[in-house]
């Protein structure tokens, strides 16, 4: 696994780069935002991407935003040295899969890493499951993709882990809690936002407006469903 390390501050840089290294992923170090943009757009070949948000020239968010829009499917993780809502909400707006404050343990940050590697190649579908229809979408499962009446909607990875959780189980309310349990894990310390975040990316995505159908629906006061329609 090939992860492209944004992070102006040397002596964080250096501690982040020593414990991915040694948990077996492959590292790329980046100074600048522009620096990590560049050697992202020549190498192409990135699975993560781990992004300080405060940077000299061009900022983290500015950063996740190109990645995102060149590179649908990399894993984002946004490291932010503030625990202000906004922040985080500016992140996950931005395309990150998820956030991690500092300070913060190396293990912390590993178990972030793996988790998103996780969403990413779960390594357990079935051939006989490689894909999943709930008209007019088509979720391929082995391939990562949804696509609506054929045509190819991007998602990321965290964005197609939701979905899939919630096509699993249409038109059956599914809690928050056990949307961020399932899809960012177990042992997560993060906020419920984050879940909030990525469905609304999901539904501007798929296209869902108040004119239009309802698919993705929001159980207030508890969760959201997949909402299959009538034929």
């Amino acid at each position: 696994m090939k992860v492209l390390l944004l992070e102006d501050e040397k002596p964080i840089r250096d501690f982040i780069r020593v414990n991915l290294k040694r948990a077996g992923f492959d590292v790329v170090e980046a100074e600048t935002g522009e620096y990590a943009l560049s050697v992202a757009l020549e190498q192409r070949d990135f699975d993560i991407a781990i992004l300080d948000l405060m940077l000299p020239g061009i900022s983290g968010f500015h950063v996740c935003e190109r990645l995102r829009s060149n590179f649908p499917r990399l894993g984002i993780i946004m490291l932010t040295a503030k625990s202000q809502e906004v922040d985080k909400v500016m992140g996950l707006e931005s395309g990150a899969d998820d956030y991690v404050v500092k300070p913060f343990s190396p293990v912390e940050l590993v178990a972030r890493v793996r988790s998103l590697v996780r969403r990413m190649y779960p390594g357990d579908i079935p051939p006989q499951e490689s894909s999943m229809e709930r008209l007019p979408f088509t979720l391929m499962l082995d391939e990562r993709r949804l696509l609506k009446n054929g045509d190819d909607i991007p998602l990321t990875p965290t964005e197609f882990s939701i979905v899939k959780l919630l096509m699993e189980q249409p038109n059956k309310a599914v809690s928050r809690d056990v949307i961020l349990s399932s899809v960012w894990g177990q042992y997560f310390m993060g906020e419920l936002k984050i879940v909030d975040v990525n469905i609304s990316r999901i539904r501007q995505k798929i296209g869902q407006d108040s004119a239009g159908p309802q698919y993705l629906e929001t159980v207030w006061g508890f969760g959201y469903l997949w909402r299959v329609q009538n034929s």
